[in-house]
Order: C-alpha cells, then sequence, then structure tokens
C-alpha cells in the first residue's frame, strides 16, 4: 500500500484543516521543542523522512532539550498504584531504563527487527518500558487486555506466531496451559516480584542489564505494533500499524485533539489493550513533551478516579463516556479538582445529557474522539471549538472524511451514509498497512477510494459529524468493542444451548451491553431460568475474555431469519432498542 512520503502530497488534504487548528503562537510553546522542530515539513518546505524510529527521533530528543534545561521539570512518565506506591521518570530515566529493556529482548529472548512479542499486562510502569524498547529493538508490539481467556491467548499466540510474551502472574498460569499449542513461542517472561517454573523474571533480567544499547534504524512505513479487533462476523483480525501511523503521524496533526504542551499532566483510563492507550498514553502526549499520569486502578470506580483529580495536578482527562456516566452519578460538589481543564471522551458515542451534567457540575466541557483500531482518531471536538451536542467534531488532520453510499459516491451533508476515509491515491498517515495475513478483508475494508469505517453517520453543513450506529453487529460496551461472533461462539458450546444471536441492548450506565437471546436444545430442559442464565453467563466467562459475557439474557423458541437462513441480528437490536 502506498504511503505518504512527500509532504505535497499532503497539501490536498491540508486544505480540509479547519483554521482553528491552526496554533501560531501557541500558549507556553517552547521553540526548541520536539514538535516545533518539524514545523519545516507541515509548511511543506521538506519532505517526510525515509528512516524514523519514536524512540530515538522523539524521546531521545527530549531527553537531550530535558538536559538542556529547556523543559519543564515536570516527569515524562507518573505512576501511581493508589496504595501508596509511585515511580517518577524524566526522559533521561525512561531512555535509561528501555535501553535496559531493549537488551533483554535482543540479547536474552534473542528477538531480531520484525519479530513479534504478545504484551498482556495492566497499567504498570513495565508496559511503557516494553512500548520503548520494542521501538529501539524493531520489535513488533502486539498489546493485549489483561481480560483475556486461555483460549483467546491461544488464538493471538497462534495467529501472530509471536515468538515471546510477556505477562503478569496472574495471566502466566492461562498461558501455560496452551503454550505446548503454540510451536512459535520461544520465551516467557513474568512481570512477578516472585518466580515460576519455566519463565524469566522480566524485573531480574532488566535490572541486570547493561544500558548501552544502539536504537535500529527504522523506515517510517516498518510494522511497530499489531492490534487484534473486535472480530465482528470472525475470529479478530490483526491490525497492523507503523512507526508513521502512530508515531510519525501526530508529527505532522498539529495540536487538534490533545493540545498538550512540556508543562502538561495528562491521564487516560484506557485499557492496555486497546489502540487508545497507544495514542493517549504514549505517542501523542510526548511528542509535546507532556507527562503521561496513570493510576493502576485494577478497576474503575468513582471514588479513586475523584480523589485522584483532586490530589494530583492532572490537566487533561481521557476516558470513556463510561467513566463520565459514573462521575455525575456523585455530588461533585464535594471535590474540588487540582488542575484540571480538558476532558476528552472516546470510544462510544456520549449521551449529550451527561456532558450537560458534567458541564454544570465541573463547568468542564467534554470534547468527544472517534476513530478505530484501524484509523487511529478519525474526528475529534477540538479546544476552541462550538460544541454540538450529539456530534463527535471533524475530521483529523490528514483525513478527508467523507459520508458515502454504497457505490463510494460522496454524499451531501445531513445525508445518512458510511463513514470513509479517503485512501486513494495517497494513502494517507495514521490509517493503518493491513490485516495479517488476509488480504482478502484488506481488500474489503475499501470501497471505490475510500476506506469504510463499517460505521454510519451524518456530517452536517459546517462539517461536523454524527454518529448513527455501526453497520456491522459490533457491540461497544464501556469503550470494549465487542464481536457478537465470539460470545455466540461461547455460548453455543453449552450443552443447554442450540442456537443463540448477541446484539447490543441500551444501558443507562455503560451505553450499552451485551443481549443474548438462546433457543434452549430440544434435550435440555430446566424449570429454573434464573439459574441457567447465571450457569450460561458464568461460561462464557471463563470460554473469553469475562467483559464479553452477557450481562442480558433471553430465552426464545426461534430467532428471526433470512430466507437464506441468517439470523437477522438487525431486527433484535432494532426490537431492544424501541425501533420495531
Amino acid at each position: 500500500m502506498k504511503l505518504l512520503f512527500k509532504l505535497q502530497t499532503t497539501k490536498s488534504l491540508w486544505s480540509l484543516k479547519p483554521p482553528a487548528m491552526t496554533f501560531q503562537g501557541h500558549r507556553r510553546l517552547l521553540a526548541s521543542d520536539v514538535y516545533s522542530q518539524y514545523e519545516s515539513i507541515r509548511r511543506g518546505e521538506q519532505e517526510i523522512p525515509k528512516y524514523f524510529n519514536f524512540a530515538s527521533d522523539v524521546l531521545d530528543k527530549w531527553s537531550e532539550i530535558e538536559k538542556a534545561g529547556k523543559r519543564p521539570s515536570n516527569p515524562a512518565f507518573w505512576w501511581i498504584d493508589g496504595k501508596g506506591e509511585e515511580v517518577k521518570w524524566s526522559f533521561e530515566e525512561l531512555g535509561f531504563l528501555s535501553r535496559k529493556v531493549a537488551n533483554v529482548l535482543t540479547k536474552v529472548c534473542e528477538l531480531q527487527k520484525g519479530d513479534r512479542i504478545v504484551v498482556i499486562l495492566p497499567r504498570v510502569p513495565e508496559w511503557w518500558l516494553v512500548n520503548v524498547a520494542c521501538m529501539r529493538a524493531g520489535v513488533v508490539l502486539i498489546p493485549g487486555t489483561s481480560q483475556l481467556s486461555a483460549k483467546d491467548i491461544l488464538y493471538r499466540l497462534q495467529a501472530s506466531k509471536a515468538t515471546c510474551i510477556i505477562t503478569s502472574d496472574t495471566l502466566a498460569p492461562a498461558v501455560d496451559s496452551v503454550a505446548s499449542e503454540c510451536q512459535f513461542l520461544k520465551t516467557k517472561l513474568i512481570v512477578s516480584k516472585g518466580s515460576r517454573v519455566g519463565w524469566l523474571n522480566f524485573t531480574d533480567l532488566y535490572k541486570n542489564q547493561s544500558a548501552d544499547h544502539s536504537c535500529i534504524k527504522t523506515r517510517i512505513q516498518d510494522s511497530m505494533s499489531i492490534f487484534f479487533t473486535s472480530g465482528t462476523t470472525g475470529s479478530p483480525k490483526m491490525t497492523v500499524h507503523s512507526q508513521g501511523s502512530l508515531g510519525f503521524r501526530p508529527l505532522l496533526s498539529e495540536r487538534y485533539w490533545l493540545d498538550l504542551t512540556p508543562s502538561d499532566v495528562i491521564w487516560s483510563t484506557a485499557d492496555t489493550g486497546w489502540i487508545l492507550a497507544a495514542l493517549s498514553c504514549v505517542f501523542d502526549p510526548w511528542v509535546f513533551g507532556a507527562c503521561i499520569f496513570i493510576h493502576n486502578l485494577p478497576q474503575i470506580e468513582s471514588a479513586a478516579i475523584l480523589n485522584t483529580l483532586c490530589r494530583f495536578p492532572i490537566d487533561t482527562l481521557v476516558g470513556a463516556p463510561t467513566l463520565f456516566r459514573m462521575l455525575v452519578q456523585n455530588d461533585l460538589c464535594n471535590y474540588k479538582f487540582m488542575n484540571l481543564k480538558h476532558c476528552m471522551s472516546g470510544g462510544e458515542p456520549l449521551n449529550p445529557e451527561v456532558m450537560e451534567q458534567w458541564k454544570s457540575k465541573t463547568g468542564l466541557d467534554i470534547h468527544e474522539v472517534y476513530g478505530q483500531t484501524e484509523t487511529g482518531i478519525i474526528c475529534s471536538v477540538f479546544k476552541g471549538m462550538k460544541i454540538k451536542p450529539g456530534s463527535m467534531g471533524k475530521a483529523a488532520p490528514l483525513l478527508d472524511v467523507q459520508i458515502i453510499d454504497k457505490n463510494a459516491n460522496i454524499l451531501p451533508p445531513g445525508q445518512q451514509g458510511e463513514i470513509a476515509v479517503r485512501s486513494k491515491p495517497i494513502r494517507p498517515l495514521g490509517l493503518f498497512s493491513e490485516y495479517v495475513d488476509n488480504p482478502k478483508k484488506t481488500a474489503e475494508s475499501e470501497r471505490g477510494d475510500f476506506y469504510v469505517t463499517g460505521d454510519k453517520g451524518t456530517m452536517d453543513e459546517d462539517g461536523y459529524f454524527k454518529f448513527i450506529g455501526r453497520d456491522d453487529d459490533i457491540i461497544i460496551s464501556s469503550g470494549y468493542r465487542i464481536g457478537p461472533f465470539e460470545v455466540e461462539s461461547a455460548l453455543i458450546e453449552h450443552p443447554a444451548v442450540a442456537e443463540t444471536a448477541v446484539v447490543s441492548s441500551p444501558d443507562p450506565l455503560r451505553g450499552e451491553v451485551v443481549k443474548a437471546f438462546v433457543v434452549l436444545s430440544p434435550t435440555f430442559s430446566s424449570n429454573d431460568l434464573e439459574s441457567l442464565t447465571r450457569d450460561l453467563q458464568d461460561h462464557v466467562k471463563k470460554t473469553t475474555a469475562p467483559y464479553k459475557y452477557p450481562r442480558k439474557v433471553e430465552f426464545v423458541k426461534e430467532l428471526p431469519k433470512t430466507v437464506t437462513g441468517k439470523i437477522k441480528r438487525n431486527e433484535l437490536r432494532n426490537k431492544e432498542w424501541g425501533r420495531m
């Protein structure tokens, strides 16, 4: 696929950028900061470089600026666990430690450029060290949420052909239960204070390594990360992102969605398994030399979130709509936020009433962002922009976003169609490279000159986009994208289930939840359907990631089907949402 290499190719897209996105004379902007050093490329005076590595070209540059005393004293990384433990790293310390980890990957694990590593860790500092170390070593990072089941892990290890895995002692038993079926897996590293047979202790290894490591030279189109999609009509697909789409993109995209400076502290509650964590907890904040704040948060709890905002100087908060729905249920008059100025929500649409409640209780707006695993941020309500309730903002810089019909024709304002990103003749930075080993799906993701998101929406005359619904059957609950196929596959394994269909169902807190319509097997009889419901829910939790389990179950005699025998999920979904 053709990548965007010369800036004259971006000029045709640059005119799409609203005037409000130009941040000339930006507040506290440092003339010597890393972002400013790429100004000539943004103006079209220089071409995009052939080689780029985020670790050496961004993080190490910030380390140099820091040493020269030209960056505020903010840490680059600030982590707390809520129990008294705290970690603070400057860019220099981040570089020192990540080089040690890079030596673990290359010398101990014998990973080479292009090799793949699965990393399933909660919000612990080691996750960030591994991220940067992979950049330095040219190793392709494959993140996963800590809620993955043994079956999920097996699929990911087999499909990715990863030769190494790093995880916690919580998930190590699940890995061991499937490791014998993973022919490519050679090395297992555990992040734990203890030891485990067959595993190398990650902390002991990196602490004893040398910090002398030369960052590998990478091309801008070289693979950097692989994210697994949610799996809507089949198994999750592997989505490849490059040094350019993840690392170089924010250097060209101006300050549109985060608008950070080296003095700012950003806290994103995104799960480490999803692309939003990469965007809001790694690349985009560090491009601007900002401090990334992380709370371990085993569970998202209102009191913990609110108390943290009161105790720490957090400027920007990024969270799923579920987070804000939880927070507005509290008496916010009892909380005085230390420094909060900017709030962002992404992962699913945010209810306008929640935005209004948050505004009335805190005086702060919530700015929506919209994107996908394949695209990163597509639309955003950026600072200084008029907020239209129910809208997810305007197209991101570098992207030509349109509403198209089934023939790839651009539709006029107000008309409903599919949200799409122009991908031809020039493929813009930000879009994924391909679905690994799946050229058919890669080709199917495009229609005419566009990458098609699979989401339906509208665009008004001012260029604001509104999300209508998903063209596929994907369910977004509390920010997690859940494919019905995996849930249905888990349910059908239960002896009581003859047939099942999974759809979204409205929920006041989570926006929507998984609901399963179940046809019981003729050989199965039960008078206690409540007990059976719990049994089915527990079965799904054990078979796949727990967050995917159906919170609602309805037993039916038959499922609505087309003449060809396909289940009419849209009919079930419409019934749930009162659209019949």
